[in-house]
């Protein structure tokens, strides 16, 4: 954490890092879906991995802060993106002809990980489409599952969900809207102290940039896209705490984020953007 008051031992910024997944292999390959056991659920392509953990190095090199924890949707794209990403954060040597976590060593002391329902996809034929959605509306995650795939020593099993189980198929746009509002600020009041990374979905990603800067429509969310904001936090006694608005570090901070002005948008939603 980094102190914003010099006068002051209590005072920090919390930092707030919000990242898209990397390519997912059924933009790629159309038929992919096709023969899928889990069509809803497509992994990353290797070029999807690369980016991954080049943003992670990104992340590491160039922001200016340490990351303390990552809180990743269990879809399986923003979970091997997260793997990437943290092998990147936490690698003992910090390698520039690296490109992917294949070899690298980690220190897993560095971050700490956990699975949150409430970054997942948006739940509506918007972001899944019908004929690839399962029938039964059960999408299948097992959190035991979603934690084998990240890094050896990095889970923290004792952080407690958000939100306990998927949300109902058939969330309407402004429900997952206010969804990822709602999660974003949850999970940085969980550990204010700490410096966050959550992998999530194009739309969170858009969201967490529209509600801080009003008046603008978010129109595509590049794959590993990231908005970087920041809050006061004072910290009082009994572990109390309390903490100023958001703000976005600087809207050029906004990596591979493409936006306009409200009064520009023929549409409220991002549908046939890059998102999902």
């Amino acid at each position: 954490m980094e102190s914003c008051d010099g006068n002051s031992d209590k005072q920090f910024f919390q930092n707030v890092v919000v990242m898209r997944h990397g390519d997912r292999i059924d933009n790629f390959e159309p038929l992919w879906a096709a023969t899928a056991a889990r069509p809803w659920d497509p992994p990353l392509v290797d070029a999807g991995k690369v980016r991954a953990f080049c943003t992670g190095k990104k992340i590491r090199t160039q922001l200016g802060f340490p990351i303390h924890r990552v809180f990743v949707s269990p879809f399986l794209r923003c979970l091997q993106t997260a793997s990437e990403a943290v092998s990147a954060l936490c690698a003992v040597d910090d390698d520039p002809t690296q490109m992917s976590s294949e070899g690298v060593q980690i220190d897993p002391s560095k971050i700490k990980v956990s699975v949150e329902y409430g970054l997942c996809e948006m739940l509506n034929r918007e972001a899944i489409r019908d004929q690839i959605a399962p029938k039964d509306g059960n999408f299948g995650f097992n959190i035991p599952d979603c934690e084998g795939m990240l890094p050896a020593g990095t889970v923290d099993h004792t952080v407690e969900q958000v939100y306990k189980e998927l949300p109902q198929w058939e969330e309407t746009v402004t429900d997952a809207r206010s969804r990822y509002a709602q999660i974003i600020k949850a999970l940085a009041d969980k550990v204010p102290s700490e410096n966050l990374l959550l992998v999530t979905h194009g739309e969170g990603v858009g969201v967490a940039v529209s509600t801080l800067l009003k008046d603008i429509t978010v129109y595509e969310v590049e794959y590993c896209a990231y908005s970087h904001s920041r809050r006061p936090i004072i910290f009082g006694e009994k572990h109390s705490f309390t903490a100023g608005d958001f703000e976005l570090v600087t809207p050029k901070g906004l990596s591979g984020i493409s936006y306009y002005p409200l009064s520009n948008a023929t549409d409220d939603t991002l549908n046939g953007a890059n998102t999902h």
